[in-house]
C-alpha cells in the first residue's frame, strides 16, 4: 500500500490526468446536451422547465450517489467503488438515449448520475490521501484544468453532434466515453491506508456525517463552495434558454460562448495556483466571492434596464465563472483540511452538499422560467450572496478552526 501511494504520488501528473477525467464526467453529462435542451422539449413533448429538470435530476443523482459512496470508500478502498459506478454510469447512459418521454430520461439521468457521483468522491478523496494544505489546494487547481477541458468542448461537441444526428446521439457517445474511462480506472494505484480501513463500520455512516455536520469550520467552507456551485450551476441550467431562446444566439455562437466562460474558468484555476501562495487560500476566495458578488447584481441590474444582450451579458458572466476557478480548490482544501479519518466520507458530503444544493438552484431557475433571463440572474445572485456570508463565517474560526478534526 505504501510503495503505491509513493508510486502514485511520483507519477502525479498521469493521476491528475485520469482524475480530472473521471471528474469530467459531470460537467461532460451537463454541457453536451445544453444545446439540445430546446430539441429534447420540442421531441418529447415537454416544457421548458420539465426539459431543465432533467438537468437538476442529475444535479441530484450526483448528491445522493456521493452520500453513499463515501462511507463505502472509507470501508472497501476508493478503486471497488469508483470500478462499480463507472459502470453504472455506462449503462444508464445508454437508457437515456433510449428514453420515450421526459420522465423517463429524468430518471435515467438520475441514475446516470448515481454512476458519475463515484467519480467525483474517489477523485476528491485520493488527493486529500496524496496532498494536504497548499498542496492540495494546487492539485485541486489541477484538476480543474483538466476537468475543464470539458465545458470548452462539450458544447461544441454536442452541437456537432445535434447538426447531424438527434439528441439521443449525445447519450450514445457519453457511453462510449464511460467505457474509455472504465478501462483508465484499472491502472488506478488504492490510496486509502488499509490501517485507516480496519475500523470502518458502514452501520456508523450516520453518526459519521452527524460528527462532520456539527463540525463548524468543515461545514461553513464546504458551503461556501457548494454556494458558488450553486451560482455556475444556475448559469448552465439557464444559459441555453437564455441565450438562444431569450437573447436569439444561434446555437454555434452560443456553444462558443459557452467555451469562453468555461475558459475563464479554467485560467482563474491556474492563476489560483500563485495567488494561494502570495495571499493564502482563504483570503483568495474571500476576495474572488465579493468579486462574483458585484458581478451578479450586474447581471441584475443589466436585466432590469431593459440592456440584457450578448455584449452586456458575457463579460459579466465571464467574470463571475472565473471567480468559481478561485473559490472551489480553496474551499475544498480548508474544508478537507479540519479532517483526520473518514475522508472518504467528507469528500462525499461536501460534494453532496454541492450537487445538491445545485439541483435545488437549477431547478429553480427552470421553475421560474418567463422567457427572461431575469430568473437565472437572481438565483445566481442569491446563491452568490450565501457563499459569501459563509466564507465570512468560516474565516472567523482562523487557524484553531483548521486545527479541529473531525
Amino acid at each position: 500500500m505504501r510503495s503505491a501511494r509513493e508510486l502514485a504520488r511520483r507519477r502525479s501528473g498521469l493521476l491528475i490526468l485520469i482524475l480530472g477525467g473521471l471528474q469530467a464526467f459531470g460537467p461532460l453529462s451537463i454541457d453536451m446536451y445544453l444545446p439540445g435542451l430546446p430539441e429534447i422539449a420540442r421531441d418529447l413533448g415537454a416544457s421548458e422547465g420539465a426539459a431543465q429538470f432533467t438537468l437538476s435530476a442529475f444535479l441530484i443523482g450526483m448528491a445522493v450517489g456521493q452520500a453513499v459512496y463515501g462511507p463505502v470508500t472509507d470501508k472497501y478502498g476508493r478503486k471497488p467503488p469508483l470500478m462499480f459506478g463507472v459502470s453504472l454510469y455506462v449503462f444508464a447512459s445508454v437508457a437515456c438515449a433510449l428514453a420515450p418521454t421526459v420522465g423517463m430520461l429524468a430518471a435515467a439521468r438520475f441514475v446516470q448520475a448515481l454512476g458519475a457521483g463515484a467519480g467525483a468522491v474517489v477523485t476528491t478523496a485520493v488527493v486529500r490521501d496524496l496532498w494536504s494544505g497548499r498542496d492540495a489546494a494546487d492539485r485541486f487547481s489541477l484538476l480543474m484544468l483538466v476537468m475543464g477541458v470539458a465545458p470548452i468542448l462539450a458544447p461544441s461537441l454536442g452541437g456537432a453532434l445535434l447538426v447531424r444526428f438527434e439528441w439521443p446521439s449525445v447519450f450514445w457517445t457519453l457511453a462510449a466515453l464511460g467505457l474509455v474511462c472504465l478501462a483508465a480506472v484499472s491502472v488506478l494505484p488504492e490510496t486509502a491506508p488499509l490501517e485507516s480501513r480496519r475500523d470502518v463500520r458502514l452501520r456508523d455512516a450516520a453518526s459519521t456525517y452527524v460528527a462532520l455536520l456539527r463540525n463548524r469550520p468543515f461545514m461553513t467552507y464546504a458551503l461556501a463552495g457548494a454556494f458558488a456551485s450553486c451560482a455556475l450551476f444556475a448559469y448552465i441550467s439557464g444559459s441555453s434558454f437564455v441565450f438562444i431562446e431569450s437573447l436569439g444566439v444561434p446555437r454555434g455562437t452560443y456553444a462558443l460562448l459557452f467555451g469562453v466562460n468555461a475558459l475563464a474558468l479554467i485560467a482563474a484555476s491556474q492563476v489560483n495556483r500563485w495567488l494561494i501562495r502570495r495571499w493564502g487560500l482563504d483570503l483568495v476566495a474571500g476576495r474572488a466571492t465579493l468579486t462574483a458578488l458585484v458581478c451578479s447584481v450586474g447581471l441584475v441590474g443589466v436585466t432590469l434596464s431593459g440592456h440584457a444582450g450578448v455584449w452586456t451579458f458575457s463579460p459579466l458572466l465571464a467574470a463571475l465563472l472565473a471567480t468559481v476557478g478561485l473559490t472551489t480548490p480553496n474551499t475544498t482544501a480548508l474544508a478537507l483540511e479540519t479532517i483526520r479519518s473518514r475522508v472518504g466520507s467528507a469528500s462525499a458530503l461536501r460534494g453532496t452538499l454541492q450537487f445538491g444544493l445545485s439541483g435545488v438552484a437549477g431547478g429553480a431557475v427552470g421553475v421560474f422560467a418567463n422567457g427572461t433571463p431575469l430568473p437565472m440572474t437572481l438565483v445566481i445572485t442569491v446563491c452568490v450572496l450565501l457563499s459569501v456570508t459563509c466564507l465570512r463565517l468560516a474565516s472567523r474560526f482562523g487557524d484553531s478552526g483548521r486545527a479541529r478534526r473531525a
